[in-house]
């Protein structure tokens, strides 16, 4: 899929937002005669933009027979749009409430199967999903931790997160958000094998609440959990 701000920036094109609105309201795929004769527009443009919208993700086509005959002498599908199923985000700076929601709802969903706290399952998903994201990670630290969003900058043999993806609910629920974001990022780092570093609680002004620093001689070079 295209790059999501140039996918919602394709949208200010006025013409183009227009054929978006209309596909996106249509109950079924239209065509792009039908779709230029809507918003008056010559085809070739109508189509132009389309594609356009296509390319950006935004829109998909299918190809359908609009007569319900098939076979031998039924004529070639016609090339029908339709809203895409992909869901296009753009938060600046980078939030995941998506992903947050998702965690939560697992965790109290096999809370209510297992009986286990919903809090120690929460934490272990954390983990387990920071240890996922590291498999499409870079193996550096900061490469790794600056794709999953969190600005990561090297300060005095540290590596301070500028940004917290789960901002506004880490000022609301701060201990259990910020529990949930030291696992994650714990299990990013073992995923990655980063050595010689560990991952602590040490909130700050203008800081995700996690810290990463070197770890002590006597640990082992995993991160705590």
């Amino acid at each position: 899929m295209a790059d999501p701000v140039a996918a919602v920036a394709a949208l200010d094109e006025p013409n183009r937002r227009r054929l978006y609105d209309l596909v996106a309201a249509a109950t079924c795929p239209i065509s792009k005669d039908e779709a230029a004769q809507a918003v008056d527009l010559p085809r070739t443009t109508a189509a132009f933009h389309l594609d356009k919208l296509v390319e950006m993700g935004l829109l998909t086509v299918v190809h359908e027979r609009r007569t319900g005959r098939s076979g031998p002498g039924a004529g070639r599908p016609a090339k029908l749009y339709r809203r895409s199923d992909e869901q296009i985000a753009v938060s600046l700076p980078d939030r995941r409430y998506e992903a947050v929601g998702h965690l939560v709802t697992d965790a109290l969903v096999e809370a209510e199967t297992t009986g286990e706290p919903a809090r120690v399952i929460l934490n272990r998903r954390a983990y387990e999903w920071g240890a996922d994201l590291a498999a499409k990670s870079p193996g550096d630290v900061t490469e790794a931790l600056a794709a999953f969003g969190f600005e990561p900058r090297t300060e005095g043999g540290e590596i301070l997160l500028r940004n917290c993806p789960f901002h506004s609910l880490a000022h609301r629920h701060t201990e259990l958000v910020c529990g949930m974001n030291l696992c994650l990022v714990s299990g990013l780092l073992d995923g990655i094998e980063a050595s010689g570093v560990t991952a602590h609680l040490d909130p700050s002004p203008g800081h995700c609440c996690v810290r990463i620093s070197p770890a002590p001689s006597s640990r082992s070079p995993s991160v705590s959990r």
